[in-house]
């Protein structure tokens, strides 16, 4: 039911309304907020969430630690990483995302950041546009997730609670792939 043609990865701000752990001030969202960082499979199915960070951290906080968490969660399923083609935005472009996923044989597609200091170094980093625009499925996961009430705005004080409504949240999204799925 899978398809692991290439992988998204995406982080979403969502506003904690009573505090609790891994909350920070966000001044894009102007309130404190939650980051978690997701990974969905090329039809947007969620397959991994890292421990959500402070939402005053950019995506890019410790993301080898946090990429790293991701890619645990995908062995633990007996999921292979070699081969993999990546696909995230230029928020992503950062040399430990990139040395992370090439420790992993994954292949990255992150267009390059031109606030990056390096942007113009010729490095030969490939990059495809036709497999970039892919990348919309995680913009529509992140939609789906907002339309579970409790993921769209934390209430929970304790991590725990919040990470696992997100589990049930893949899971009902999951269940709903099945159904729809014709039968043998």
């Amino acid at each position: 039911m899978l398809d692991l043609s290439s992988v998204q990865l995406d982080g979403s701000h969502t506003p904690a309304k009573n505090g609790g752990v891994a909350v920070g001030y966000q001044g894009r969202k102007a309130a404190r907020t939650t980051n978690a960082l997701f990974l969905a499979d090329n039809q947007g199915q969620p397959l991994a969430l890292a421990t959500p960070q402070a939402g005053q951290h950019h995506d890019t906080f410790e993301l080898e630690a946090v990429f790293g968490e991701l890619c645990q969660t995908l062995e633990q399923a007996d999921l292979c990483l070699q081969g993999l083609f990546l696909n995230a935005d230029k928020a992503f472009d950062v040399n430990s995302l990139r040395q992370a996923c090439a420790h992993r044989d994954i292949e990255v597609n992150i267009p390059r950041n031109r606030r990056s200091a390096d942007w113009q170094i010729d490095d030969d980093t490939l990059f495809d546009p036709e497999l970039y625009r892919r990348r919309q499925v995680i913009e529509q996961l992140n939609a789906w997730l907002d339309g579970f009430k409790t993921l769209l705005v934390r209430f929970e004080t304790c991590l725990h609670t919040w990470l696992a409504f997100h589990w049930l949240a893949f899971t009902v999204l999951l269940l709903r792939r099945i159904g729809r799925s014709p039968t043998s």
